[in-house]
């Protein structure tokens, strides 16, 4: 019969009192040694014991000052790195971006740039050319694709087909009153610069996409100047992007802005243009404005939501057919009326760079007069598709200019649209002609006058703009000829520019390439290991406590002295410079002259940057961090080099670039099958040879099943099939995608326990944080994205109004938020190690004990994963579990083979970061950023904190990578562990080191092909993500990595004391 319920007999009472009795005895024994030693003059047991225990409280805390310092130190050389990092990527970033110089001229009224022009000189009447129209009215539909506007057959399967019939619709039937044609945009296709190029009619670059989200105030010349100089008044209802742009340029009273990153929201701006604008196109409120914009996001935001192909595009479309159609039964003879997008979207419904669907707008005008014609019969129905007869947006800047009567801006470099001038019969050329001439004289004044301020020679050779400009001033060309010369002459003025503004500065480039290569050589010595830098793992608590014995014996024998640790001023050494005088004085004096004449600050951060990399790399190698170091002399060394090398070498290859994830998911898979030859060599024992075949297998099978995340690149298609979303043409989950944040809700902390579990580390704090808390976070995730995909798929609109379910949402991840964040930290900080005491035959084992420092810090990843899950959509969550799954499986294979010491592991690391990377829906292209999950845990736009979530978001991997840095070292660990600063140092070397080389080869590839046409669709996207990521984990490996140490260490010591 079991007794497991029966109580525990206690002793008898005659053994009761035998042990009384003997108690009794040795407390009358102690008492008399401790009479004997105080006659005598001697310590006491007790007073002894009280010494020993004051002097290892001191051995403490002098050990832990001296961490202290040690930390600081490191902190302090990492900072430094950062610095190196960054003047490097701002050099190089500054000579390779593009960007134009900026003239301050203006245009004038009563200085047209050609004499003999038709103009008035008054802008009532027309300045420089008869004006046409009293008024206009702009509506800006964003994100407006062409093939929005054009008919398909009835059948057709897109959403956003036939929705908006109307412009196609009026262009055929009345092409004497309006015309719709393909409208193109210069890349980068963001609403900031296509408003820049709209107003200006100039041609943004690629450094202004960075000033997307509140740039600055434009004060070239443009239209709304020339506007509001010449005495008209100007109004705008819509985005708050033209706020920012033009203040104080708009009627405050009938002017209204909105907020324009609401993504979420389809309707706001919409509504709000359609109620205000039509009260001011009655007749009563003539006089209150002579251009009216109306900005409208619904289109737009519903291609960022959901992407083109759904329901909600088709809704949106055809509010706006609605919407176009009463203007154009409100306006009178005298206005004009433009209907145009600023861009087009992909087929996920993002945009930014230069794909044919992102740079494919559509334009349409329309006017009660007839005033437009075409010079061709064929011309009279609009284009079917994009690539006929397409428009350059700038030349919308001229057409309404001199449409309107007011003088072209000066840095203009469009020509007027012939249908707005060619007469309602097709025919006018010397209207054409007389349009065109103004124009390009324009721009033949421009293009002089910067050629003067640059210092640059014009070409003077034939098909030069020089030559054209010369046969078009030609006395006896008139007419058709004229025009056609004239044309000639801004086409290839234009294409001129174009290449102007691609010219690189070539020096700057190569001073960011250099001081990246030498802080790159810097790092990798820093990063090698000599002859001295162990790191045993032993794990043995009767060896420990040994050594504590001896530290008794020492401190009874009054050794005080401790001595110091071995690498306690490496990072001081190395940073020596930093206090020496001489170095201090040569910068100081560098920079003072540099400041004092004036010069450029890029050679200056150049010599500065090379001084210190300089005194670093002297101070190494001095420390034992030769050049030979740096060569590895493993098998497992080279496999790491050979990863990183051929990795970074290929992005000088396109088709390498694009298919990236499957190069990384190559070295993934080549590094587990490695891992598994050499755990059948495992000899320790069975279990651990088992277990090192198990994990390597794993560690193979899940890189596979996370391969079939996938969102395909444009470049990549039709050989890849997007899953990330419900479809290629969709920015929405599948419904059946929401089942994943409830299986990692479910499996997650069953899976980090089982890896607790053998080393005995399931104790202390983990049991209620990772059973209870993180598992509550992940069910608040999984309960997040199923209201989402509710509120998407309009599961119950007819029940629950859109706003409940998006309310509910966003307190579900703000309450998320607070326990991956604040309780996270929190928790970390403050947690004992996991570990409990088991009384056991008159001793006490200590469970965890063998894995005390890994076990405990890995409450810190878990936090960062709760976090990354939420921001993440639940394909990317999936995902991410795979990616904890994988690197539990890599610390497992790096414990059981010896390898915490290779260099293999952080590489390891970085490349599933970057695998992950596109595992959870991103490409290095500026489109699949989602920008959407700013309004997961916000209702609105909030600075910090927005960036920092699309920072999440789209770094989730890396960030994760980061955090488990240390695990590399700490995993399998127990307390008394020595060097393991140090040694997390170090792989965080490897590990930056990787991203560092990265960033090197992506700069210099794109450097060195920087007139490759695949430059800005795939070069330069890359390198920014470079930049970006290796400023990201120099920050992160202070934040996250060595702050996460310095508090894994303190608590941990804390309960075991300092081993060092």
């Amino acid at each position: 019969m079991s007794q497991r319920g029966a109580k525990a007999k206690g002793p008898s009472l005659t053994e009761y009192k035998a042990i009384s009795a003997e108690w009794e005895k040795a407390k009358k024994a102690k008492d008399a040694a401790d009479a004997r030693a105080a006659r005598q003059g001697l310590s006491t047991d007790r007073e002894r014991a009280d010494a020993l225990q004051k002097k290892r409280e001191k051995l403490n805390k002098l050990r832990q000052k001296r961490y202290e310092k040690r930390w600081l130190w490191t902190v302090a050389f990492w900072v430094w790195m950062l610095a190196i990092h960054g003047i490097g990527l701002w050099l190089f970033t500054t000579g390779f971006l593009l960007t134009r110089l900026v003239l301050h001229e203006k245009s004038s009224c009563d200085a047209p740039p050609i004499d003999g022009t038709k103009g008035l000189f008054n802008p009532d009447k027309g300045c420089w050319h008869p004006k046409t129209f009293d008024r206009a009215v702009v509506v800006l539909i964003d994100a407006l694709r062409y093939d929005f506007t054009v008919p398909h057959a009835p059948d057709s399967p897109h959403h956003y087909h036939n929705a908006f019939p109307v412009l196609h619709e009026m262009a055929v039937k009345s092409p004497q009153n309006a015309f719709l044609r393909p409208f193109i945009a210069d890349p980068p296709t963001a609403t900031l610069q296509r408003i820049k190029g709209l107003t200006t009619g100039t041609l943004p670059t690629f450094v202004d996409l960075g000033s997307n989200f509140g740039g600055d105030a434009i004060d070239e010349d443009n239209l709304l100047m020339q506007l509001k100089n010449n005495g008209k008044k100007v109004a705008q209802i819509g985005d708050d992007t033209w706020w920012n742009l033009f203040p104080g340029y708009f009627e405050p009273n009938i002017s209204r802005a909105y907020d324009s990153l609401d993504v979420w929201d389809l309707h706001t701006v919409d509504n709000g243009v359609i109620d205000h604008i039509f009260p001011l196109l009655e007749p009563t409120a003539k006089g209150q404005w002579d251009l009216l914009i109306g900005h409208c996001l619904g289109v737009d935001h519903a291609g960022h939501r959901y992407g083109p192909e759904h329901p909600a595009m088709t809704s949106k479309l055809q509010q706006m057919d609605e919407f176009i159609r009463n203007v154009v039964s409100k306006i009178d003879d005298d206005t004009l009326l433009i209907v145009m997008g600023d861009h087009g979207m992909d087929s996920k419904g993002d945009h930014g760079g230069e794909s044919d669907d992102e740079v494919e707008a559509a334009l349409w005008m329309y006017a009660k007069r007839p005033i437009f014609g075409r010079t061709l019969p064929e011309h009279a129905v609009p284009p079917a598709n994009a690539k006929i007869r397409p428009v350059n947006q700038i030349d919308l800047v001229p057409t309404l200019a001199l449409l309107l009567g007011i003088p072209i801006p000066f840095n203009n470099l469009g020509k007027p649209i012939e249908e707005a001038f060619s007469g309602s019969r097709g025919n006018d050329w010397a209207n054409l002609a007389a349009v065109s001439r103004v124009a390009a004289a324009g721009i033949e004044r421009y293009q002089k006058l910067y050629f003067e301020t640059r210092g640059i020679t014009p070409g003077i050779g034939e098909g030069s703009p020089a030559a054209l400009w010369t046969t078009a001033n030609d006395h006896s060309l008139s007419g058709r000829g004229l025009y056609d010369a004239l044309s000639a002459y801004q086409a290839r003025n234009l294409e001129v520019c174009k290449s102007l503004w691609a010219r690189f500065d070539v020096p700057r480039m190569v001073m960011g390439v250099f001081v990246t290569a030498t802080g790159l050589l810097v790092l990798v010595m820093y990063s090698s290991r000599t002859e001295d830098d162990e790191y045993v793992v032993l794990n043995n608590a009767e060896l420990d406590y040994a050594e504590k014995q001896l530290e008794q014996l020492a401190a009874a024998d009054g050794q005080e002295e401790e001595p110091e640790h071995p690498d306690q001023y490496f990072h001081k050494d190395i940073l020596h410079w930093a206090m020496d005088v001489r170095v201090i004085l040569v910068i100081v004096t560098l920079t003072g002259a540099a400041v004092f004449r004036e010069q450029p600050l890029d050679g200056l951060a150049t010599l500065v940057a090379t001084i210190m990399i300089a005194s670093t790399g002297t101070a190494l190698y001095k420390n034992g961090k030769t050049l030979r170091n740096m060569l590895p002399d493993t098998f497992w060394g080279w496999m790491a080099v050979v990863f990183t090398v051929s990795h970074s070498l290929g992005f000088a290859s396109n088709s390498y670039t694009i298919w990236e994830d499957s190069i990384l998911l190559f070295f993934i898979t080549t590094f587990g099958v490695a891992a598994l030859v050499s755990s059948f060599r495992i000899e320790s024992s069975r279990v651990d040879r088992y277990m090192g075949i198990y994990h390597s297998v794993a560690f193979i099978v899940l890189g596979r099943i996370a391969s079939y995340s996938k969102l395909c690149r444009e470049e990549q298609m039709p050989y890849c099939q997007s899953t990330y979303y419900s479809s290629n043409a969709s920015s929405t989950s599948a419904p059946w995608q929401v089942i994943l944040p409830f299986l990692a809700f479910i499996g997650l902390p069953v899976l980090i326990k089982s890896f607790l579990t053998p080393t005995k580390s399931y104790e202390g704090l983990a049991p209620t944080w990772v059973g209870y808390v993180f598992r509550f976070s992940l069910l608040l995730s999984a309960v997040y994205w199923l209201v989402d995909a509710a509120n998407n798929g309009k599961w119950f609109a007819s029940q629950v109004p859109e706003i409940v379910l998006k309310t509910a949402g966003v307190y579900i991840a703000q309450f998320t938020l607070a326990i991956t964040i604040v309780a996270g930290t929190t928790a970390f900080v403050w947690a004992p190690p996991s570990v409990s005491i088991v009384p056991s035959k008159g001793r006490i084992t200590i469970m965890g004990y063998a894995n005390a420092l890994g076990a405990r810090y890995l409450l810190l990843p878990i936090s960062v994963l709760g976090t990354c899950l939420l921001l993440t959509k639940p394909m990317g969550a999936g995902a991410l579990s795979l990616m904890m799954w994988q690197l539990l499986a890599l610390f497992e294979i790096l414990d059981l083979n010896g390898l915490k010491t290779e260099t293999i592991g952080p590489i390891m690391l970085a490349i599933l970061g970057n695998f992950y990377f596109f595992k959870t829906g991103h490409q290095a292209v500026l489109s699949s950023i989602q920008w959407d999950t700013v309004f997961i845990p916000l209702f609105t736009i909030r600075y910090p904190w927005a960036p920092l979530i699309v920072t999440v978001n789209t770094f989730a991997a890396q960030i994760l990578a980061i955090a488990c840095l240390p695990l590399i070292a700490l995993w399998k660990v127990g307390p008394k562990q020595r060097g393991v600063l140090e040694t997390v140092s170090r792989a965080l070397g490897v590990f930056i080191a990787y991203y560092a080389v990265e960033a090197l080869a992506t700069m210099s590839w794109a450097g060195w092909l920087r007139r490759h046409l695949m430059l800005y669709r795939v070069f330069s996207p890359r390198f920014m993500v470079a930049a970006l990521l290796l400023l990201l984990v120099d920050i992160l490996g202070i934040l996250i990595t060595l702050a996460g140490v310095r508090s894994n260490s303190l608590a941990v010591s804390d309960v075991f004391g300092w081993a060092e």
